[in-house]
């Protein structure tokens, strides 16, 4: 922001001062003095900019503003001092010994505060664009930062913040009260027992539901904002659970800043917030790499079968009338009544692969692959009807990995979450496995969602083993040979269900029987779904070189 008086590279303009002293011609004599310090001052200070401009001019590399990208135009470049009234004070100041001295060997101060575009406004209607969701910030301009429409004040978003920080400061320091050894000893203590049972008695009254008076008020709500704010959350769940989606939220949030800061995304304008893929209407929980003429859209029209983007409603209506794609390229190498899974060559389908890379990256946070596909080999789950066969899912795998990794990114669809499809993917990749012969193990880090599938999966898979187990002595070695799981994935997966004991020098798997009957009766109660993949269905030889 511009200094009143000040010239567009933060000094004070010496045409300016001439035209004062034309205009000023008829002062008294009294008033040349300080006159004539202001044209001295504020002439030293134009040639102490110039000198910094072909300073710069000689440097190869351009200066990099506060976000760290190259300034597109000279007024980003910040040359004067962060507060140019207070230079400009010095300068007038007789009694400054500096005001008579050249200001040019002054090192240049760089600003270490964020910057913000005070033209950007938050899109939310009604709202100043003042205070952040998470606290800890004075502006916002994305609905993900802005505390109006999630039906909060800047205030009670400073509190919160507060709050959140005791809590984590409390948590840092029990974690350092334990000792190294703690994870021998997995039984808990009393102070996670006392606080699993008052998690369970606040969440007791969660699945009440609403009474009259607060379904009206969330209708009225709803129906005198529409989608321009957040649903009213109270008496929906527990407080608990309310807090913790709030935490979350603001989470993400501070993420988001952080990437607009680092300039990686700008503010809200440079992000799709939605996509239309096929007869669902998708929004994106994270910035993907599209090209830039797209990304500003804030909404893009992919085609569900080749997964070419487009602008409009039209160019994609055009398009559809004249794919000839049905279903992903490569090889079929697996079906099971609607279900297929396609096996792609990232070497052979470029365009295919990046475009699918590309749309993952909307719904995943730690995806760094967008363009180099050729070393991967890409597998798409795929439901068909009389349409086509629409995307599920898929995990990609290197075609040659030491580490022998069997996933190194994996997706389900959000149209398709929560139905088994997650289950089903890892289950594949691990039947791949097996007819490779191999023990394989997801690429780290996972995902918040993939995290939680995997510890599932893995949960699933050795509550089965044991129940179908009947020797007594049992061996993690054997375990990961039947089931192709790493053992590191085993021994940490029991270390979780508390089946693995340290006593007198040797680790002990215990078979806890409730856990098992617990498995075999949500297995029996699920019955047949045809969520499961099939080992007879598969058509497939391992690629030659893996």
């Amino acid at each position: 922001v511009h200094v009143a008086g000040s010239g567009s590279d933060g000094t004070e303009d010496s045409d300016s001062s001439a035209e004062r002293e034309q205009t000023n011609s008829s002062e008294s004599d009294g008033n040349m003095p300080k006159r004539q310090r202001l044209t001295r001052a504020s002439t030293r200070l134009s040639q102490s900019s110039q000198d910094l401009k072909r300073a710069g001019d000689h440097d190869e590399s351009p200066p990099l503003t506060p976000t760290g990208n190259a300034p597109s135009s000279e007024s980003e470049l910040d040359i004067s001092s962060p507060n140019a009234s207070h230079d400009e004070s010095q300068a007038k100041d007789p009694t400054n010994r500096d005001s008579d001295k050249d200001l040019s060997h002054r090192p240049k101060r760089r600003r270490c505060h964020e910057t913000y575009n005070f033209n950007m406004k938050c899109p939310t209607p009604g709202c100043n664009s003042l205070g952040h969701l998470t606290g800890k910030h004075e502006r916002h301009f994305a609905v993900s930062g802005c505390p109006l429409y999630h039906n909060l004040s800047a205030d009670e978003c400073k509190v919160k913040a507060i709050s959140r920080e005791k809590q984590e400061e409390e948590v840092k320091g029990q974690d350092e009260s334990n000792t190294r050894h703690a994870t021998r000893h997995q039984t808990p203590t009393s102070k996670q027992s006392k606080y699993k049972e008052q998690v369970a008695e606040m969440r007791k009254g969660r699945n009440s539901g609403l009474q009259k008076e607060q379904k009206e008020k969330h209708m009225e709500h709803r129906q005198t904002h529409g989608n321009t704010r957040e649903p009213l959350l109270e008496n929906i769940t527990s407080e608990y659970d309310l807090e913790l989606f709030r935490k979350a939220q603001a989470r993400a949030s501070e993420d988001l800043e952080k990437l607009r800061i680092q300039g990686q995304i700008t503010e809200g304008s440079n992000m799709i917030k939605t996509i239309l893929f096929g007869r669902y209407e998708l929004d994106t929980w994270y910035h993907s790499p599209y090209p830039e003429e797209y990304a500003r859209l804030g909404r893009l029209y992919v085609c569900e079968f080749c997964l070419k983007y487009m602008k409009s409603q039209t160019i994609l209506r055009r398009h559809m009338a004249k794919c000839v794609w049905k279903h992903p390229p490569g090889d079929e190498v697996y079906r099971k009544g609607a279900i297929s899974v396609f096996e792609v060559d990232g070497k052979k389908n470029k365009i295919y692969c990046q475009n699918l890379c590309l749309l993952a990256k909307l719904f995943l946070d730690h995806k760094t692959l967008y363009y180099d596909v050729e070393p991967f080999l890409f597998y798409v789950m795929t439901e068909a009807d009389n349409t086509g066969c629409h995307l599920v899912g898929y995990f990609s795998k290197e075609k040659n990995s030491f580490l022998n990794y069997n996933v190194s990114c994996i997706l389900t669809m959000p149209q398709y979450m929560r139905q088994g499809f997650g289950k089903m993917l890892i289950d594949f990749s691990y039947l791949l496995s097996k007819v490779e012969e191999k023990v394989g193990s997801p690429e780290r880090p996972l995902s918040d969602l993939g995290l939680i599938s995997y510890r599932s999966y893995w949960k699933e898979v050795l509550l089965r083993y044991m129940y179908n187990f009947q020797g007594k002595e049992i061996s993690i070695k054997e375990i990961s040979q039947e089931t192709a799981v790493n053992p590191v994935d085993i021994v940490s997966t029991l270390q979780s269900l508390q089946m693995l004991k340290y006593w007198k020098g040797k680790h002990l798997v215990l078979k806890r029987q409730d856990l098992i009957d617990e498995w075999k009766a949500k297995e029996t109660k699920r019955g047949n779904n045809n969520k499961t993949i099939d080992p007879t269905s598969l058509k497939w030889t391992p690629p030659k070189g893996t």
